[in-house]
């Protein structure tokens, strides 16, 4: 004769399929929603790889789309001197001036959408969802691994900001660098894409 335990498990293992599945989340469209991906840590490029990766494409194409203005990826490189991950061909240029009203509230309004916490209460959910590991605009640093909070940056080309050229303190542009995920194109903001942003249209 069976014990109490083991009665209750056998009824257990019969029931288990009658048991209502959760649905995974989804939109108001009924599309899944897929989880916001937690902030990136910081990936240094190591190597020279200059051509754009699919993501990045993507991200470009989505920057001048949406916000206007134009963009560059890839810097040239020489092996062993890799400094920057444009010269793996996964951050994005986005042209914006501080000098002038308009490009302090263009790059205002990015950076905002950017940083943003969704519906959820998610914060920085588009740029989290995006993989983008940080950004430089006016003189500022923002680190995902920080929460995104702006400190004050200088490059290291530059020994003060006297000195340095607009585009090294980051006043004529903002600089978007992804991780080597979010540059394939697989973090949760590229798999959701249409086919005119798609990393997996892209060659």
């Amino acid at each position: 004769m069976l014990s109490v335990r083991a009665l209750a498990l056998v009824l257990a293992a019969a029931l288990l399929p009658l048991l209502p599945v959760p649905a995974a989340p989804s939109s108001a469209e009924g599309a899944v929603v897929l989880p916001v991906e937690a902030p990136a840590s910081y990936e240094p490029a190591t190597r020279c790889a200059p051509a754009a990766k699919p993501g990045t494409r993507v991200l470009a194409r989505w920057l001048e789309r949406r916000h206007g203005s134009h963009t560059s990826i890839s810097r040239s490189c020489r092996p062993g001197q890799v400094t920057s991950e444009h010269q793996e061909g996964r951050a994005v240029d986005w042209s914006a001036d501080a000098r002038t009203p308009a490009g302090r509230r263009a790059a205002r309004r990015l950076l905002r959408e950017l940083l943003a916490p969704d519906a959820a209460g998610e914060a920085a959910a588009l740029a989290r969802r995006m993989g983008v590991m940080y950004l430089i605009w006016d003189d500022h640093l923002y680190a995902a691994w920080r929460g995104f909070e702006p400190e004050p940056y200088l490059s290291s080309s530059c020994r003060s900001r006297r000195r340095c050229s607009p585009t090294l303190r980051h006043r004529d542009h903002v600089h978007v660098s992804l991780t080597r995920r979010a540059a394939r194109g697989e973090t949760s903001w590229y798999l959701r894409q249409p086919p005119r942003y798609d990393a997996r249209s892209t060659s």
